[in-house]
């Protein structure tokens, strides 16, 4: 059904209609943008020439005998051809299946099994022949496409298409002008769950769920026409799709598609975007090259943190939030002029120099880099959400935003506190349920709320995330500490790059730290080590430095609560070695899996 100009955003009832309205209304403004490496510029295309770009992928898909209903796996960096095969694929009323393009082979043909995928789109021939050689591809699976590829492969089972090879097939195919496009409780996608524990579960959203929480997003943020988009979070990832894809659609406002996260500090001054849908990790990066070039020079650090007080001291004011520490509002307006040509817009060139907004979400973002960044005049705005809630339930604005919160729920979401604390959301965003798992979905949606496994506490009318059910740990003193707080804390020195808090049924809580390398050697020197020698890690004097970093990043929280014993690694935690899950949460089991033996001699000293 295809959807005029005089229609407005209220009327559009599924993702298809959403991009049919869109290229009606401006066919002429700029919608996406990308990097040519043949011309080393950025190039740009209209609305009405990615609509015909999509009507031209859907042929294609009509080609290969695709049904109604259909599940179409997709593999693909974000890049315009990822935006185009998506929006084909809903056309045809067929269900995305996006897939993390970091994650392992097998998990990967697990998803296509268990969704019973009847075409994969990947990037490259070296993806396809990974998880070819799992041995586990479902013979549901009945062609693969892949975008990067020199020639044609053989044909086999399943085919196997370069994307110009199945583009030129599809020339000659012919697509019915009332095509029927999907109804709005049909499923928009097939999103599978990560997972810290067991085999990752696919969450059905229809086009009333994701459209719901666009709608909601667009009138509680207000994003506009004129705002340019730098999408480099996956767009397997819930967040990225609908805040980062969908929501620009709505709004009529340019994505343009970063390189890779390499390239995202160039990206960021070159691009010079006017939102970013981010996860706390680029931040935090930032923040630690920042402190990393603080540490060389005392005069520059006071500098910095002198206008870290001063800025927080005015945010403060100006969202009318509670100061902990005093200063006067006069003396703090005369200085920062000074201090912001300094320390605060070169900070803020980093990013481009022109965000109006800069969402975090994904996971939580540590106060102190809250406070430097909001103090220093980056507009971060925390959310939070799951992919359950397609995703986000609520969030804070730059007008509204207290980052100690992740907001006011969205207009048309309720949340609710139910047993042990937890939070319960209901709306027109949350998932119709689970694929194929009748028993988890009556357990995630039971009453009709869905139970979100996260402890929470409404505060004039803003939700603040008080830690992970499941996660809470329990000493054997009786005293429960949520990890993720102290993890967060933790991560904010630079010399420590990821964090893992434990102490279930023990004494005390311990942790264990990935060291950043340079950090590291810059320490090592300093205490006479040799930061090439892996028993360094385990010096008397290499642990008791670490410790007493903890010590200071943790004072904040109850004395039970603090670190009293590290372990120190240089091994990353990554998606490869099954530590972390693609969006990036610890793997908690597989930790203790990994790790138990230095966590006995941790108690035993």
């Amino acid at each position: 059904m295809s959807r005029s100009a005089s229609a407005d955003l209220a009327s559009v009832r599924t993702l298809a209609e959403l991009l049919q309205w869109r290229v009606a209304v401006t066919p002429h403004g700029e919608a996406y943008r990308q990097f040519d490496p043949a011309r080393s510029a950025w190039s740009g295309v209209t609305w009405q020439v990615f609509g015909e770009r999509v009507a031209r992928f859907a042929r294609a898909l009509v080609a290969l005998g695709l049904q109604r209903g259909d599940r179409v796996a997709l593999l693909l960096p974000n890049t315009l051809d990822a935006v185009t095969v998506d929006q084909a694929v809903l056309a045809l009323g067929c269900v995305p299946v996006p897939m993390h393009a970091i994650d392992n082979p097998a998990s990967i043909a697990y998803i296509l099994a268990d969704s019973g995928a009847t075409l994969l789109v990947a990037d490259t021939k070296e993806q396809w022949q990974a998880i070819a050689a799992t041995g586990a591809v479902p013979a549901t699976l009945r062609h693969v496409v892949l975008r990067e590829c020199d020639k044609t492969p053989e044909a086999g089972s399943p085919a196997v298409l370069s994307m110009d090879v199945w583009l030129a097939r599809g020339e000659t195919a012919a697509v019915a002008e009332s095509l029927e496009g999907p109804g709005e409780e049909d499923l928009a996608t097939l999103v599978y769950t990560s997972g810290t524990t067991g085999k990752p579960k696919g969450v059905m959203l229809t086009h009333r769920n994701v459209l719901a929480n666009v709608k909601a997003i667009q009138q509680h943020l207000a994003p506009r026409a004129d705002d340019l988009f730098l999408s480099f979070l996956p767009l397997s990832h819930t967040f990225e799709r609908t805040c980062g894809y969908y929501l620009p659609i709505a709004c009529g406002a340019c994505v343009a598609f970063a390189r890779s996260v390499q390239h995202l500090p160039e990206d960021m001054r070159t691009v010079r975007p006017t939102i970013l849908v981010s996860v706390p990790r680029i931040y935090e990066r930032v923040y630690a090259k920042v402190q990393a070039m603080l540490e060389a020079s005392p005069a520059k650090h006071r500098l910095f943190a002198w206008a870290q007080a001063v800025g927080w001291r005015r945010f403060c004011r100006a969202q009318k939030l509670p100061l902990e520490q005093g200063g006067s509002a006069l003396v703090d307006a005369l200085a920062w002029p000074l201090l912001s040509r300094l320390v605060a817009k070169p900070l803020l060139a980093q990013f481009g120099g022109r965000l109006r907004v800069a969402v975090s979400g994904g996971a939580a973002l540590s106060q102190p880099i809250a406070q430097t960044f909001l103090g220093l005049g980056l507009p971060i705005v925390q959310g939070y959400g799951m992919t359950e809630s397609a995703p986000v339930v609520a969030a804070n604005t730059p007008e509204d935003n207290d980052p100690a919160t992740v907001g006011r729920p969205l207009p048309g979401v309720e949340v609710r506190i139910g047993e042990n604390k937890e939070l319960l959301v209901r709306g027109p965003n949350v998932m119709r349920g689970y694929w194929k798992r009748e028993e988890d979905t009556a357990r995630a949606l039971a009453d009709g709320w869905l139970h979100t496994g996260d402890q929470a506490a409404i505060e004039n009318g803003r939700v603040r995330i008080l830690g992970r059910v499941k996660e809470i740990i329990v000493t054997s003193t009786g005293e429960k500490i949520a990890p993720v707080d102290l993890e967060m804390a933790i991560v904010a020195d630079p010399l420590f790059e990821q964090a893992y808090a434990f102490g279930d049924d023990r004494p005390f809580i311990a942790c264990m730290v990935v060291l950043g390398r340079e950090p590291w050697e810059r320490l090592a020197r300093g205490l006479g080590l040799d930061p090439a020698d892996p028993a360094s890690l385990q010096a008397p004097a290499a642990v008791h430095a670490a410790l007493e970093r903890i010590k200071e990043l943790t004072k904040g929280f109850p004395y039970y609560a603090q670190p009293r014993a590290v372990a120190l690694t240089l091994e990353p935690w990554t998606v490869e070695n099954g530590l972390i899950t693609p969006t990036l949460k610890l793997k908690r089991n597989n930790l203790v899996a990994r790790y138990g033996d230095g966590i006995e001699r941790l108690y035993r000293r």
